[in-house]
């Protein structure tokens, strides 16, 4: 019999430890000027027009593709635990809930970034098409990356 309050056929988990220190992930992960740099997969850069990073507050960006295509993504902050937890709704197509953990190690941060998709038919076509999974991967690179030229 199935169990219809999983969600393990409408979301996406990557864990990863990080080689920074939690409160400059927290700073790269929080700063406008720092996100825009490494946001998105591969090749993308990002414009961003405005982020309130409080509970209720908004986050808006452009990723520009590298073909010139130009995604807008719009979002809501849910809840901050600063160097904890951070938690949004991507309220823009794609809807998903975002939940990034935040777990000090010493001079590293394990990092757990959740994405829970609305349905299950959208989780398929977002990874299909868009192929949400590897660019959840590149995204995860790039930051690391990222931070090593922070310290």
């Amino acid at each position: 019999m199935e169990n219809n309050s999983s969600t393990h056929d409408r979301e996406l988990l990557i864990t990863r430890v990080l080689d920074a220190p939690v409160d400059l992930v927290w700073e790269a992960w929080t700063k406008p000027e720092h996100i825009a740099n490494w946001w998105g997969p591969n090749s993308f850069t990002n414009t961003i027009s405005k982020m309130d990073f409080t509970a209720g507050g908004e986050w808006d960006l452009v990723m520009h593709g590298p073909d010139g295509t130009d995604y807008k993504n719009k979002s809501i902050f849910k809840e901050i635990i600063p160097f904890k937890k951070i938690v949004y709704q991507h309220i823009s197509a794609p809807g998903f809930i975002a939940t990034i953990q935040f777990e000090e190690q010493g001079e590293q941060t394990l990092i757990k970034w959740h994405m829970l998709f609305e349905t299950a038919e959208q989780f398929i076509q977002v990874v299909k098409t868009f192929k949400a999974d590897e660019g959840l991967k590149q995204n995860i690179e790039k930051l690391n990356a990222y931070l090593e030229g922070m310290k």
